[in-house]
């Protein structure tokens, strides 16, 4: 018999400005227990050494994570020259040292090469897999595993700062972007070395920045929303935002009262697609409730494929 689980049926999004110190997955069980969610997930981890926004999705929600990882990000990073470490960033051992000899102007050129598509490899710090198990897992076992070079792309990378040997940039980048991989692929570039001291994720998708909240400030809120062992979560839920915000990016397509149980069920049903191919956003045409994501597997078929359970 399938073991319950505990906590709310909350759905929603909540956009956690991640603090300094503590995994992406730390965080995330601490937002779901001030929730009381019975899920949650989270959307693209950071490192514990970086902050920035970071989506949680709780309930239902987690369904479409996954588009939340593959979209772009902006980050803004302090790259320190002539030091390059075992990881990329201040958490790892100084692995050589060699002086700065350069200008703003060889900065800015080295820079610009990285925007556009590329391929990049991999940190072994990175908690990309390998037969199962995080490459950090290796990593830090001092085992070097091989990594296939990925697809990336950069979008805008700009120079805010140069001083002698710092470098303030921000970064608009896809997915699977490693910017501590970028940071020391630059220092070798110039020759020199580089590591990131300053990581800040600053944007996912299109999520307003003015609605992210502190750990802390999240954690404050949760102990006024308790009365002793019971908790009004009214004012907290009021912070999440809709299960649809992940894939706005999709176009929207309206399901007929008369085929909503039959779509509810997993069944493919006629719909109004107009000229639209592939993943859609799909919504009761009678009241606008969000049903999930489904798929136009042919002009007026929509196919359900990732459905909200209400």
């Amino acid at each position: 018999m399938a073991k319950r689980r505990k906590g709310r049926a909350v759905n929603g999004i909540f956009l956690l400005n991640k603090p300094l110190g503590g995994s992406s997955n730390q965080v995330m069980q601490q937002v779901r227990w001030l929730f009381g969610a019975a899920k949650a997930g989270h959307t693209g981890a950071l490192d514990p050494l970086a902050t920035g926004m970071l989506p949680i999705c709780l309930g239902e929600a987690t369904k479409f994570s996954q588009f939340l990882l593959d979209a772009d990000k902006t980050y803004r990073v302090t790259a320190k020259l002539g030091i390059r470490t075992s990881t990329s960033d201040a958490d790892g051992e100084v692995v050589e040292t060699r002086p700065v000899n350069v200008t703003e102007a060889q900065v800015h050129q080295a820079v610009m090469g990285f925007k556009g598509k590329s391929k990049q490899v991999p940190s072994m710090f990175s908690a990309l897999k390998y037969q199962g198990k995080p490459l950090y897992y290796y990593a830090r076992q001092g085992i070097e595993v091989p990594r296939e070079a990925r697809d990336i792309e950069i979008f805008d990378i700009q120079i805010s700062r140069f001083d002698k040997d710092e470098v303030d940039m921000q970064v608009h980048c896809s997915k699977g972007t490693y910017i501590r991989s970028l940071v020391d692929d630059l220092g070798q570039l110039l020759g020199c070395g580089a590591y990131v001291t300053m990581l800040d994720r600053v944007q996912v998708a299109n999520y307003p920045v003015d609605n992210m909240m502190g750990l802390d400030e999240l954690q404050a809120l949760a102990e006024e929303c308790r009365d002793g062992e019971s908790v009004n979560y009214q004012a907290l839920d009021a912070l999440l935002l809709p299960m649809d915000t992940a894939v706005a990016a999709l176009p929207a397509v309206r399901v007929k009262t008369e085929k909503l149980a039959y779509f509810s069920n997993g069944n493919p049903v006629q719909a109004d697609t107009a000229d639209l191919t592939g993943q859609v956003r799909a919504y009761a045409e009678e009241d606008g409730r969000f049903l999930g994501v489904a798929e136009v597997e042919q002009p007026g078929r929509l196919a359900p494929r990732r459905l909200v359970v209400y």
